[in-house]
This record gives structure tokens, C-alpha cells and sequence, in this order.
């Protein structure tokens, strides 16, 4: 599943960016792949629709308590921790 939920995530910031999904990885920072706040908004959403989960965010506060953005991989992360706990 881990596999599974990189690529989508990989996929959704691709996307949002408007840039082949080859071009995005882990340790991308969603902005320098030019995902604006807006665009992180509208992926966050994508992400909670495609993983059927609710992800804590605050854009304007990110840390561990809430959802970690700074990097893809930080993303893929936090994703798999909240499936994991959603599947209890």
C-alpha cells in the first residue's frame, strides 16, 4: 500500500502543478514544483477524496501536530500514518 500511496500523492502534486509526475519526488518542496497555497489547498482535498481520510491543516502553522507539507515525502508520510490509524 505504502507504493500505492506514494504514487498517488506524486500524482496529485503532479498534476496540480501541471507537471509530469517524473518530474516530482519526495524530497520536492511543493512550491519550488510551483504548487501555490491554493494549489496545496486543492491537493490536501484531493489527497482526503482519494484516500478516504481527513487531514488536519493548518497553511499557515505546518509542524508534526498537525500535517507536515514541507517536502512530497513529508506528505507521503503523514498520509500513511493517517491511513494507518484510520484502519486502526
Amino acid at each position: 500500500m505504502t507504493a500505492d500511496i506514494r504514487t498517488r500523492i506524486h500524482e496529485i502534486v503532479a498534476e496540480q502543478a501541471m507537471i509530469d509526475v517524473a518530474d516530482v519526488t519526495d524530497a520536492s518542496v511543493p512550491a519550488d514544483l510551483g504548487v501555490d497555497s491554493m494549489g496545496l489547498v486543492e491537493a490536501i482535498f484531493a489527497i482526503e477524496e482519494a484516500f478516504d481520510i481527513h487531514v488536519p491543516f493548518n497553511a499557515n502553522a505546518p509542524d508534526a501536530r498537525n500535517f507536515d507539507y514541507s517536502t512530497v515525502g513529508s506528505i507521503v508520510a503523514a498520509v500513511e500514518r493517517l491511513v494507518a490509524e484510520q484502519r486502526g
